[in-house]
């Protein structure tokens, strides 16, 4: 990190020095890194820095190397620091304070609040049934924080897997029948009446839970319009089996929506009829990217295959 960044850092906090104590996590693709940096003389003892370096080389894990996918990364960047300048203090559902954010010479700087000093030191593999309760309420606060707003300098339609960023994973899906729906599912999500934010990458590891059970979220370099249903959707995908998706989904999307309404200004019932209905559509749509990116992926299941087929059905 260089002298100005550092300098950065300083100053948004207050502190007299800094050291980085540790890597994080490394960008996707190697797009930089997140770092815990410490602090002396400052109120608070730590920080969380995203840096943001674009890659010589490109190196995809999955060998998706293209310009394609090098400018939507870019722009997911974009699309972060713009969040937190204009829309991130809107949000009543929990998430870290953005203390700087600098964009230098293609490299963006943004200076976080650190959630595990802020009592949210727990990352998990595996949820109870009160994890998911909370993770569904985080949602339902976050999508009631935005509903009706109009996405400038975000994705127009949020979530890093939506038809219009993804034709190359579309040109090799093998299963031609979703391959044929897959405009038509797309269409369907987007043409809902009632439309959010939606913060477009929420799986478990992207929530950070405190002792109590309570959860803040991170990653927002997807977000972006859009209905609601595309998060719960790949939230339940990221953390149940197929057997509890089929068997708790009425669960979900009860326990969704009573919170959602309780977040209203007041009640709408006809958002709620209108999104319930959205719910394996936007299923089918997450798994049309899935079959076409990566064929194997735990995730392709029997229950996403039925109801997907039940969607494409029911186009």
């Amino acid at each position: 990190m260089n002298e100005f960044f550092k300098s950065i850092i300083l100053k948004s906090t207050g502190a007299s020095s800094l050291f980085e104590k540790e890597v994080i996590q490394e960008l996707w693709s190697g797009y930089g890194k997140i770092i815990r940096v410490e602090l002396e003389g400052a109120s608070v003892k730590s920080v969380i820095v995203k840096h943001v370096q674009l890659p010589i080389t490109k190196n995809h894990p999955r060998g998706w190397n293209t310009d394609l996918g090098h400018q939507r990364k870019v722009k997911s960047y974009t699309v972060e620091t713009t969040w937190y300048n204009t829309y991130s203090k809107n949000s009543i559902a929990r998430l870290p304070k953005c203390l700087a954010l600098v964009e230098q010479n293609e490299e963006v700087l943004i200076v976080l609040e650190d959630l595990d000093e802020a009592g949210y030191p727990l990352r998990k593999s595996s949820v109870t049934w009160k994890d998911i309760v909370e993770c569904l309420a985080w949602l339902a606060k976050f999508h009631a924080s935005y509903l009706g707003e109009e996405p400038k300098g975000l994705w127009k339609s949020g979530t890093y897997w939506h038809l219009e960023t993804r034709p190359q994973e579309l040109e090799v899906l093998e299963d031609q029948r979703l391959k044929k729906a897959a405009t038509a599912i797309n269409e369907k999500l987007n043409s809902c009446e009632y439309k959010t934010f939606v913060h477009g990458d929420a799986k478990l590891a992207n929530f950070c839970f405190a002792k109590d059970g309570k959860v803040a979220g991170v990653d927002f370099q997807y977000v972006g319009g859009g209905c609601g249903m595309k998060d719960v959707a790949y939230f339940i995908g990221s953390c149940l089996n197929e057997k509890e998706c089929e068997r708790l989904e009425e669960q979900i999307l009860d326990t969704y929506f009573e919170h959602l309404q309780s977040e209203l200004k007041e009640k709408n019932e006809a958002l709620e009829m209108e999104w319930r209905s959205l719910y394996r559509v936007a299923w089918a749509d997450f798994h049309r990217f899935l079959k076409g990116w990566s064929p194997g992926h735990w995730k392709i299941n029997s229950y996403s295959e039925r109801i997907t087929a039940e969607v494409i059905k029911n186009l």
